[in-house]
Order: structure tokens, then C-alpha cells, then sequence
């Protein structure tokens, strides 16, 4: 079964890479909000805070690794369909 080639990455539309934006923004602002208003001290709040930065920093850094490997894997594997023709195209039956 032969392997689908991926020639181009998909594009993403406009109107997605907004709503994507937007999603982000309103959760940010929202949980930020939160934090804010629970009836806690300072340094509650702010271990709070730390904690939503790290967990949004490791959520992206996630995510770009897991982008990375897939990436990588599409590359190798057309390293590896590019042998595989070359070979094909220079192996002849009929010429012992």
C-alpha cells in the first residue's frame, strides 16, 4: 500500500486563524478576570497567576514539538519514497 504524499501543507483560512486568535484571547482574559477576583491574598493569587503562565507556556511549547515530529516523519518519509524510486528506476529485469 503506498503512502499518500503530503506535497503542501494545508492552509488555513482567514476567518479560522481569527477564531483561533479570538479563542485564545477570550480564555486568557477570562481566567485572568477570575484569578483576579477570587477573594484570596496577593501571593495566592499570584501563585495562581504563575501557574496559568507556565501551564500556556507548556501548552504551546506541546504543541510545537508535537507539529515538529510530525513534520519530521513526512520529511523522512519522502527521503525515504525517493530512494525507494531511484532504486526502482535504475533496477532493469531484462538487463542481466
Amino acid at each position: 500500500m503506498a503512502t499518500p504524499k503530503f506535497d503542501a501543507p494545508a492552509t488555513h483560512t482567514n476567518a479560522w486563524i481569527f477564531q483561533t486568535w479570538l479563542a485564545f484571547i477570550l480564555s486568557l482574559s477570562a481566567m485572568g478576570v477570575g484569578i483576579y477576583l477570587l477573594p484570596l491574598n496577593g501571593w495566592m493569587k499570584s501563585y495562581l497567576g504563575m501557574g496559568f503562565v507556565f501551564s500556556i507556556s507548556s501548552t504551546i511549547s506541546l504543541a510545537k514539538t508535537t507539529r515538529d515530529l510530525e513534520e519530521s516523519k513526512r520529511i523522512f518519509n519522502r527521503v525515504d519514497e525517493a530512494k525507494l524510486e531511484k532504486l526502482l528506476a535504475e533496477y532493469d529485469p531484462f538487463n542481466k
